[in-house]
């Protein structure tokens, strides 16, 4: 498996969340996480559709209005100001463009880049509940529904930001994957690697994407693969649990029961319990189980992604 910190996965981002001074009052959003902790670890790629398609800076505010299923963006003070055509096309532009990228980061709330929530005006001007989704992001997505992405402020929650993350890396090994070219035996071992990390993110999944695997048999790895990575990655997308966690982790802790001694194996029972209760970060228990495994190696478990699905300094499990 590629060494996680050489391997410097490309991520699109919206600009403003950068620093660049883009938004419609000529300021930026910057988020930090994204311009000083992320950049070290990925190459981002910025883009702000509105300046794209001739949007100038400084420039009229667009809002969303009508069905929030299909809704146009046009002007706050001028109505008739409709760029609904001109983002779509954008996203669509750069979906087609953007095909090495691993992950995408928008812009929350934002008529173009917004995920889910963005505000949607009724004729009466009032907002419709539950809001919809930005122009540019709907059109993008709809053509990389594979792709892990996420809005800026809920990267502020550490387990969004850890799942996130992680499927970023996923990605990034299945692009690797591809250009190796599919095989079954390339697919077996792929699943093979990611088996308790999928365990961990979604029990189901992680069945019945073994089953799909076990009945394989003449069908051509090209053809199943993007079905197998589309169920990964919804698989992924579940956010683990302490609970999965836990079972995952004694799991793993079962290939240590020959190698370690009693009281070793009352201390793992132990951690794995003060982590399930809430008591210690993940990075606990996994620094311990890590601690066993390089007394007694094993080969099965040294392939594990669910081990380090992320870079080691980036910390991620400290806070979950």
């Amino acid at each position: 498996m590629s060494d996680l910190s050489e391997c410097k996965p490309k991520i699109a981002i919206s600009a403003c969340l950068m620093g660049a001074e883009v938004r419609y009052n000529g300021g930026h959003k910057e988020a930090r996480l994204c311009s000083r902790t992320l950049r070290d670890y990925f190459e981002f790629v910025e883009v702000c559709p509105e300046v794209a398609i001739g949007m100038g800076i400084p420039r009229e505010p667009i809002r969303l209005v009508g069905h929030p299923e299909h809704p146009e963006a046009v002007g706050t003070v001028n109505p008739e100001f409709n760029v609904t055509a001109r983002l779509a096309g954008y996203g669509e532009k750069m979906a087609g463009e953007l095909t090495d990228i691993c992950g995408y980061i928008f812009m929350q709330q934002s008529p173009s880049c917004g995920l889910e929530r963005v505000k949607v005006y009724q004729a009466n001007g009032a907002p419709v509940t539950g809001g919809g989704r930005g122009i540019y992001a709907q059109a993008f997505c709809a053509a990389h529904p594979d792709l892990p992405v996420e809005e800026a402020g809920r990267l502020n929650d550490p387990v969004l930001r850890e799942n996130f993350i992680t499927r970023v890396y996923a990605y990034s090994a299945w692009q690797h994957l591809l250009e190796q070219g599919l095989s079954r035996r390339a697919l077996t071992e792929f699943h093979s690697r990611y088996k308790y990390l999928l365990m961990a993110h979604s029990p189901q999944h992680y069945k019945s994407l073994g089953k799909l695997l076990g009945n394989m048999g003449q069908t051509d790895p090209v053809e199943l693969g993007p079905r197998y990575f589309s169920e990964l990655m919804a698989a992924l997308k579940k956010c683990a649990t302490r609970g999965t966690h836990s079972n995952v982790l004694q799991h793993i802790s079962g290939y240590l029961k020959q190698a370690i001694s009693a009281e070793d194996k009352q201390e793992m029972v132990h951690v794995i319990g003060q982590y399930r209760l809430g008591i210690v970060p993940l990075v606990v228990p996994l620094t311990l189980l890590k601690h066993h495994f390089r007394q007694h190696p094993d080969p099965y478990i040294a392939q594990q992604v669910y081990l380090q699905p992320h870079p080691e300094n980036l910390s991620l499990r400290n806070a979950i």
